[in-house]
C-alpha cells in the first residue's frame, strides 16, 4: 500500500510540471546551444531574430557574443525592415521577429523607431499598423496579405510587448482556427497552428479577450487536438521540422509530460543524428526541449544570467567532392500544368541546390532564381516563371512523389531520384 502512495506521488509530481524530460539531457543541449551559437559567425545574409530568440531564451548563455547578435539585429535587420516599410511591403511576420528577438533581451522596445508617414514612429507602432492591414485584408480577401503564422505572430509579438491586441485581430485569428484556414497547398500547417496557439494563449492570459472568452477557449481546444493528432508514432508532430513549435504549443498551452514525452524524444534522436543542421531548425527546438516557449519572452527579466557558455576552438571540416555520381531527374511543372524533364548528374552527398545549379550550367534550357529566408534560399523563379506571394504560390519541391521537408540547400542528393518543381497555390 505504500509503495502505491509513493508511485501516486511521484506521478502527481511528474504531472505538474509540463513536459519535464530534461533529465540526463544536459549535455546534448549545451551542445545544440553551442552549436546555435557557432552559427552566428558563419551566417550568410540578415541576422535571423529566431536564432537570437532562441539563445536568448536558454538556461547557458555567451552574453558578449550575444550582445553582438544584438547590434547587428539593430543595424542590418532594422535597415532591411526599413526598406521594406518604405516600399509598402507586407512584413508583419518579421517585424514581429524582430520585437521578440529584442524583448528577449530586455531591450527598451520604444527606443526603436522607423520612419512613418509625417515623423518616425516605434516599432510597436508599426506593428500595429501592420496587423490592421493585415485585418482589413482578412475582412475583404478572406486570408492575410501574409499568411496566417505571420498573422499568428504579429498578435504574439504585440501581446508578449504587453500591448491589448484588438479583439477584432485576435477575433480572425479565432475564425480561422474555426474554419480551418492553416492550410499549405493541400496539408494542414502544424506550424501555423503551433504559433497561433501560443498567441492565443498569450492573449488568454492577458485577459483581454474577455467578451469571446468561450470562442478563444475552443479555439484553443481545437489547436491542442489538431497537434495532437498530427502526432505521428515516431513523436514527430508533423515532420522533424514542425515539430520543435509544436511542442513549444504545447508547453505555453499547459500540457504534461504525457503528452509531449515522444515528441521530445524525437527531437532528442533528431539532434542526435545531426538532423537540425540548420540553425533555424535548432532555434525552434531548443527552447522546447529545454521546457520553454516564445510566450516566456513576456516575463524574461535578464537577472544574474549565466554568461558561462564558451566556444571551444574547433579544425575546420574540408569536404572533398564525392567522386561517384548519381542521376537526378528534374521535373518542371508551370502554373498552366506543363511539364518539362531534365537529367543530371550530381555529386553524391551534394545539396539539391548544387544540382540545379550544375542543371543550370548544362545550357539546357533550366533556368532559376533564388530568394533569401530565415530558413535559407527558397526558389522564386524557375524558367523565367515567378511563383509570388502576391500571388498566393511557390515551388512546391518533392522527391519522388514525397514533399521535402528541407529547402534547396539543406536537402542532400544521395540516390539518383525524380526531383519534381511544381508552381503551386496555396
Amino acid at each position: 500500500m505504500l509503495s502505491l502512495v509513493i508511485i501516486a506521488s511521484l506521478l502527481a509530481l511528474a504531472s505538474g510540471k509540463p513536459c519535464n524530460t530534461e533529465g540526463s539531457n544536459s549535455e546534448l543541449y549545451l551542445s545544440l546551444n553551442k552549436n546555435l551559437l557557432r552559427s552566428l559567425e558563419t551566417q550568410e545574409g540578415l541576422p535571423n531574430p529566431s536564432v537570437h530568440l532562441a539563445l536568448r531564451l536558454s538556461n547557458y548563455h555567451n552574453l558578449a557574443k550575444e550582445s553582438e547578435h544584438l547590434n547587428r539585429l539593430k543595424n542590418n535587420l532594422h535597415n532591411d525592415i526599413q526598406s521594406s516599410l518604405s516600399n509598402s511591403q507586407p512584413v508583419a511576420g518579421l517585424l514581429a521577429l524582430y520585437t521578440l528577438a529584442l524583448k528577449s533581451s530586455c531591450y527598451d522596445l520604444n527606443t526603436i523607431t522607423f520612419p512613418g508617414s509625417e515623423k518616425n514612429e516605434t516599432l510597436l507602432t508599426h506593428l500595429k499598423k501592420q496587423m490592421e492591414d493585415e485585418k482589413q485584408h482578412i475582412a475583404f480577401s478572406h486570408r492575410p496579405l501574409t499568411n496566417y503564422y505571420q498573422y499568428s505572430l504579429g498578435v504574439l509579438a504585440l501581446c508578449t510587448s504587453g500591448i491589448r491586441v484588438n479583439n477584432h485581430v485576435s477575433n480572425k485569428l479565432i475564425k480561422a482556427v474555426e474554419l480551418e484556414h492553416f492550410k499549405h497547398g493541400d496539408t494542414e500547417s502544424i506550424d501555423t497552428y503551433a504559433m497561433a496557439g501560443m498567441a492565443l494563449q498569450c492573449v488568454k492570459d492577458a485577459g483581454s479577450h474577455v467578451q469571446n472568452a468561450a470562442e478563444l477557449d475552443t479555439a484553443l481546444s481545437k489547436i491542442k487536438q489538431k497537434l495532437l493528432a498530427a502526432r505521428r508514432p515516431d513523436g514527430h508532430i508533423g515532420n522533424e521540422f514542425s515539430t520543435g513549435l509544436a511542442v513549444q504549443a504545447l508547453i505555453a498551452m499547459g500540457s504534461q509530460v504525457a503528452e509531449c514525452a515522444a515528441s521530445m524524444e524525437a527531437m532528442r534522436t533528431d539532434a542526435r543524428s545531426n538532423t537540425y543542421h540548420n540553425p533555424m531548425g535548432i532555434s525552434q527546438i531548443l527552447p522546447a526541449l529545454q521546457q520553454t516557449s516564445y510566450l516566456a519572452v513576456k516575463n524574461k527579466e535578464c537577472l544574474n544570467e549565466d554568461d558561462t557558455l564558451v566556444l571551444e576552438p574547433i579544425d575546420p571540416v574540408v569536404v572533398l567532392p564525392s567522386e561517384s555520381k548519381v542521376t537526378v531527374m528534374v521535373e518542371v511543372v508551370a502554373s498552366s500544368g506543363a511539364a518539362v524533364v531534365y537529367s543530371v548528374d550530381a555529386p553524391k552527398e551534394s545539396s539539391l541546390l548544387e544540382a540545379l545549379e550544375l542543371l543550370k550550367g548544362k545550357n539546357v534550357g533550366f533556368t532559376f532564381e533564388k530568394e533569401s529566408s530565415l530558413w535559407g534560399p527558397f526558389l522564386s523563379a524557375v524558367n523565367g516563371e515567378q511563383a509570388r506571394q502576391s500571388d498566393r504560390r511557390y515551388w512546391h519541391l518533392s522527391s519522388d512523389g514525397t514533399a521535402l521537408s528541407q529547402g534547396v540547400k539543406d536537402f542532400k542528393i544521395e540516390v539518383a531520384q525524380k526531383i519534381t518543381i511544381k508552381n503551386t497555390s496555396y
